[in-house]
């Protein structure tokens, strides 16, 4: 810090509030950086929260304890940047950007600014491409796009976690842009361990945020690793698949900061501006003309499973759809994606949209068929082939733990309903069921 040069200096502060300190100073702007150094030589850096008239709120990164009135305000002149180089693939940072992977400073990179504006819809190209994520619920039912915007929807305990590290290190994405806000050190540990044992590590870009660390500094994550995500996709042609965890923790830390400020909440103690804060960071997905893509995949917990609480609720608004994760695995009536009619069929197989609804069809059927059988309802010939039918798509398909490429998964479709059922149940285009069922499974099976 040393090394930068101060473009304002002001002394004596007026308020300290918690994290947030308040010094007079006239022609600074939002969001621009600062260092604050305390009377003992301890300084750390700082951001410009609100503006009124010439009093400046700034949030301190490592905190308001131990501050004096005393300290000094050094004003830098921009707003947050971050190292961008070819050097940062393979390490980790923390919010305030600096590295904490134990590998060398990288104070000579080049920076870039956080936080612009978002894409020129004149800029942008409709989405067209698949990115495979080797999960058979999204890759055959809801499809994961190229420039999609898209949360996973679930709750405490749930591994959502697991699921975001699988579609991760599983994506045939070029580059990897993991940001995790207030994780717990197994949490952080977890996707280093998973991103370096599966052979990602090297094309991946890691901004964590510990639930120890100080709470402003969450707030950077997503700026940050969407800054460098826009970089490479626009300037190397990268297809960038960016993963935030958690957005609920993400909120929560901007609700903590609005209450530091003083200013009025609005639904559930949460700001009226939450719907734009993440507007902002979503808008960011984008499938640049003539050059690479960004897509975004974040966590979303619900508390109590409340899909109508603010932070689900304004999301849903935003993003194109999403995937609902709930006793461990992915549900087919609660998932959605509103892009995938771009792909099916045209990026994948002629099959797949008639797999789709099929298959989701007779599961629907076998759902219907257990509460039949809960109730001790007598069960039809058909009801039983609808019972196995649901029990081989739970294992084969429902399990986030399965891996296959979205061909083999098609095809172990077509097994599985030759396995249940005839040709003639299958209620599908002939052409696709000629050229596609297995006949001799289906003889094997019992037809």
């Amino acid at each position: 810090m040393s090394q930068i040069q101060n473009l304002a200096r002001h002394t004596r502060l007026l308020e300290i509030v918690g994290d947030t300190v308040r010094v007079r100073a006239k022609g600074r702007a939002f969001g621009e950086m600062a260092i604050v150094e305390n009377t003992d030589g301890e300084s750390s850096l700082a951001k410009v929260v609100e503006l009124d008239r010439d009093i400046v709120s700034l949030q301190v990164f490592s905190g308001g304890k131990g501050l004096s009135t005393g300290a000094t305000v050094n004003f830098l002149g921009r707003s947050l940047d971050v190292v961008y180089s070819p050097n940062i693939l393979g390490r980790i940072f923390r919010g305030s950007g600096d590295p904490i992977d134990g590998g060398p400073e990288l104070k000579t990179d080049p920076r870039i600014q956080v936080a612009g504006p978002t894409v020129n819809p004149a800029m942008r190209v409709m989405p067209t491409h698949m990115i495979e994520t080797k999960v058979p619920m999204i890759d055959l039912f809801n499809c994961l796009v190229e420039s999609q915007k898209i949360p996973i929807f679930s709750v405490a305990g749930e591994p959502y976690n697991e699921l975001l590290a699988r579609i991760g290190f599983q994506a045939n994405a070029d580059v990897l842009v993991f940001g995790g806000m207030g994780l717990i050190f197994d949490d952080y540990h977890f996707f280093r361990d998973a991103f370096e044992s599966h052979g990602v590590f090297h094309r991946t870009v890691m901004f964590v945020n510990q639930a120890s660390d100080p709470l402003v500094e969450r707030l950077m994550i997503p700026d940050m690793a969407l800054a460098v995500a826009e970089k490479m996709a626009v300037e190397e042609n990268q297809r960038v698949l960016v993963l935030l965890t958690d957005m609920t923790a993400y909120a929560d830390a901007m609700k903590e900061l609005g209450v530091a400020q003083e200013r009025i909440p609005a639904v559930r103690g949460y700001m009226g501006d939450l719907y734009t804060q993440f507007a902002q960071r979503y808008e960011k997905a984008c499938d640049f003309k003539g050059a690479g893509s960004v897509t975004i995949l974040t966590v979303t917990t619900m508390p109590g499973d409340d899909v109508t609480h603010p932070v689900p609720d304004n999301t849903g608004y935003i993003t194109e759809g999403q995937f609902y994760l709930h006793d461990g695995i992915i549900d087919p009536f609660g998932s959605l994606s509103r892009l995938k009619q771009h792909v099916i069929g045209k990026a994948t197989r002629e099959d797949h949209g008639q797999i789709m609804n099929t298959m989701i069809r007779f599961y629907s059927g076998a759902v219907e068929a257990q509460k039949k059988q809960a109730m001790a309802f007598e069960l039809s010939p058909f009801d039983h082939k609808l019972l196995k039918f649901g029990g081989l798509f739970k294992q084969r398909f429902m399990d986030i733990a399965v891996s296959l490429p979205v061909i083999e998964a098609l095809d172990l479709c077509w097994q599985t309903l030759a396995e249940c059922f005839s040709k003639d149940e299958l209620l599908m285009k002939k052409n696709l069921v000629d050229k596609f069922y297995p006949e001799q499974l289906a003889a094997e099976a019992g037809e």
